[in-house]
């Protein structure tokens, strides 16, 4: 979330007149700060930065009991969600941006639709890496995966209810308004059921790979967000 902010922010201020080029800029930065971090936090948690992607890798792997614990996916979700407002706050500090809810409404039926398309993408995404034995692309195929969805989804793709809750406390470019936050998160929800009904269609024994979404410390490489 401090990667997204912070540049939403840092190309506000340089390209004032150019929404355009703000959105290169943040997509930019977002795409290769997010590939970075799943390098990093993988090999810790499995970089599992997103509650639906957490949600959909129990609701996999308990049958096999290959995926996420229940007992771990409600923790994972609160620190997720809370990770996200201490990121977007500490990048409203860095760039003097005093503390605010964003004023910015973002919901239209495009939007809504948008944010369906581009969550059941990651989930098919990162459930098919896993399943094929390449979660080492997992940090490339995301952050290009989500670089890509900022300019091929009409709401930029949050995907992630924790950015989209995060996101609300900062009324900068990347912000948005409190009163679109819950249709963004439904939509997140039903673009998470989709995925993994097309990730149970195309990869039906995918439970047998759950396991390799959630990394275990100094087990692997493979993560993904």
């Amino acid at each position: 979330m401090t990667i997204v902010v912070g540049s939403g922010i840092a190309a506000a201020q340089l390209s004032p007149d150019d929404i355009g080029l703000q959105l290169l800029e943040n997509s930019l930065a977002t795409a290769f700060g997010l590939a970075v971090l799943i390098l990093m936090l993988g090999p810790v948690s499995g970089a599992h930065f997103n509650p639906v992607v957490s949600t959909v890798d129990w609701l996999i792997g308990r049958s096999a009991r290959t995926g996420l614990p229940l007992r771990d996916l409600l923790p994972y979700v609160i620190a997720q969600i809370a990770g996200g407002i201490a990121g977007a706050v500490l990048a409203n500090l860095m760039f003097d941006v005093g503390p605010a809810l964003s004023t910015k409404d973002r919901v239209t039926g495009g939007h809504l639709l948008a944010e369906v398309v581009a969550t059941a993408g990651l989930v098919l995404l990162i459930f098919a890496l896993a399943r094929t034995g390449r979660g080492a692309a997992s940090a490339a195929a995301v952050g290009a995966y989500i670089g890509a969805a900022y300019w091929f989804t009409s709401s930029t793709s949050f995907a992630n209810p924790a950015v989209t809750i995060a996101r609300m406390f900062s009324d900068t470019f990347a912000g948005i308004a409190p009163g679109s936050v819950p249709g963004y998160v439904l939509m997140q929800l039903i673009g998470g059921a989709l995925g993994l009904g097309l990730v149970l269609l195309f990869y039906p024994t995918a439970s047998r790979a759950a396991g390799d979404v959630l990394v275990p410390p100094a087990s692997s490489t493979n993560a993904n967000v």
